[in-house]
């Protein structure tokens, strides 16, 4: 069901979710802002994570917030922050990054496989979700 009246919220959401947007209005959050996550997600979700969602949105950024829920689910929104490790055009120039951090300059006459680099040695550290960007998360934070 999506809330799209501003003005019925209050008829039509749960006494929780209700007693949560008064509170978050108080601190200034935006009504839209917080009856679209609802309509995007669901009520329970809203009680349970939108504050965290926000705190790490202002953080990191909502499409990388976004992203890392679309992977991960809300249940480990708080650890977004700490598993992101950045945005890139691709996997390929994450882990042409990575290499050249951990062991400096690769000369030219070495050709690396970058796409079976990350098929075979990084893909299982860390996740790549594609989201206007390709956002890398670690998965274990």
């Amino acid at each position: 069901m999506a809330v799209t009246f501003q003005t019925t919220y209050k008829e039509t959401l749960k006494a929780d979710t209700v007693e949560l947007i008064d509170e978050l209005l108080e601190d200034n959050h935006d009504l839209g802002c917080m009856l679209e996550f609802i309509d995007e997600n669901n009520e329970d979700d809203f009680v349970a994570y939108y504050e965290t969602y926000v705190e790490q949105g202002e953080k990191c950024g909502y499409n990388v917030v976004d992203a890392f829920v679309e992977e991960n689910g809300f249940c480990d929104v708080e650890h977004c922050e700490e598993a992101y490790v950045g945005t890139y055009r691709s996997t390929d120039e994450f882990v042409e990054e990575l290499i050249e951090e951990q062991y400096g300059n690769i000369p030219d006459f070495v050709i690396v496989d970058l796409d079976a680099t990350w098929e075979r040695s990084l893909s299982y550290d860390y996740d790549a979700v594609d989201n206007g960007g390709v956002h890398i998360f670690r998965r274990y934070y």
